[in-house]
């Protein structure tokens, strides 16, 4: 949870980096021994660029964390563009990447953040002589269907004639609630059963970039954290889950709230496609296992009606991921109506979170 609001931190920081590493390249090209029409494009290293974050829960708890797989380019126009894989966040632990992946940045709606910036080479004339050059550059940041224009102070160095570094000078400071996200700060907390998700991160990164052309060389990067950097295998990438990692997906699936369905109504609305999708990942990479759809209601109507609106909703949902492939071996459905409230029944808020389907797994019989 606290991993969140720094990631977004550490997208802003990253977002800065990205924007000083154009500038940088573009001083190079045009300022350094080569010449503007000779000018080369530029690539961000993932295997030497380091991303990191800082979230705080518990109003004191700080933990450090990291974005891994990261792409990103600079035209020699001077058009700079980095691209994060949210599906890459790193926080040591299975269950708590999970939680930020599918909990705050929604990864099955929003699965990217990407950092532009336009540099004005003229800004670093100096770069090629002086070798550092430190400077604020504005950015935009595009998270979770949100764009917002940011700045960040940092720190452009010139490794070679054809590798640059771009480091954040000091962490940069992201507010969650400018892309929308303090609702899935709460879902987290939930989730985790902690308290005081501070809803603001310190992001610290030192991004190389290398010519295009040139061969990739080791750097001695000075980020926070020079540890397990550079990209990380995702879920898409592995043939199967194994039980724990099936458990900790559902587990964390059914608190997303993101299957939707017509008011009174057991129709399927649209808008659960990406969760049902990634629903369907996860199944098809935990063949052992059997997942039951569960429907609740709130304490409306009557529980009679309830529990049947319950059946209809989970039946709804099961067919939904059979009718994509998954076999019917694999899902079963079940409705419990009001029963199981995960809030009390008191405010429009907490009806919400009672109107919910959840997913769990049991081993298959032999």
């Amino acid at each position: 949870m606290f991993e969140i609001v720094a990631f977004w931190q550490k997208l802003r920081a990253k977002a800065a980096a990205f924007g000083v590493v154009l500038a940088a390249l573009l001083g190079l090209l045009i300022f350094g021994s080569q010449t503007a029409s000779a000018a080369p494009n530029w690539t961000l290293d993932p295997s030497a660029s380091v991303l990191t974050y800082q979230s705080v829960k518990k109003n004191t708890i700080v933990e450090t964390n990291k974005i891994r797989n990261i792409t990103g380019t600079l035209s020699s126009a001077g058009d700079a563009k980095i691209s994060f894989d949210l599906n890459s966040v790193d926080t040591g632990v299975d269950l708590r990447n999970v939680r930020m992946r599918f909990l705050f940045f929604e990864t099955f709606t929003y699965p990217t953040a990407e950092v532009t910036a336009k540099v004005d080479p003229a800004a670093f004339a100096d770069l090629a002589t002086k070798r550092r050059v430190k400077t604020t550059l504005p950015f935009r940041l595009s998270l979770h269907g949100v764009d917002k224009d940011l700045e960040a102070s940092v720190v452009v160095t010139m490794i070679s004639d054809t590798q640059v570094s771009v480091a954040s000078e000091a962490p940069v400071a992201v507010h969650v609630e400018d892309f929308g996200l303090l609702p899935n700060i709460d879902k987290l907390q939930q989730a985790a059963n902690v308290t005081n998700i501070v809803p603001t991160a310190s992001v610290s990164f030192d991004f190389v970039f290398n010519a295009e052309g040139a061969k990739p060389a080791a750097v001695q990067t000075v980020a926070a954290s020079t540890t397990e950097v550079g990209p990380v295998a995702t879920d898409a990438a592995k043939s199967n889950f194994n039980d724990e990692e099936c458990l900790n997906r559902f587990a964390v699936l059914s608190r997303t709230g993101a299957i939707y369905f017509r008011q009174a109504s057991a129709r399927l609305d649209a808008k659960s496609r990406p969760l049902l999708a990634e629903v369907e990942g996860v199944v098809g990479k935990c063949p052992t296992l059997k997942v039951e759809v569960s429907g609740y209601t709130d304490s409306d109507g009557s529980p009679e009606a309830n529990k049947a609106l319950s059946e209809r909703r989970a039946q709804a949902v099961a067919d939904a991921l059979v009718a994509d492939g998954v076999p019917r071996s694999q899902i079963s459905s079940a409705g419990y109506g009001e029963d199981k409230p995960v809030a009390a029944n008191d405010t429009p808020k907490n009806k919400a979170l009672n109107r919910r389907i959840e997913f769990s797994a049991t081993k298959l019989a032999n």
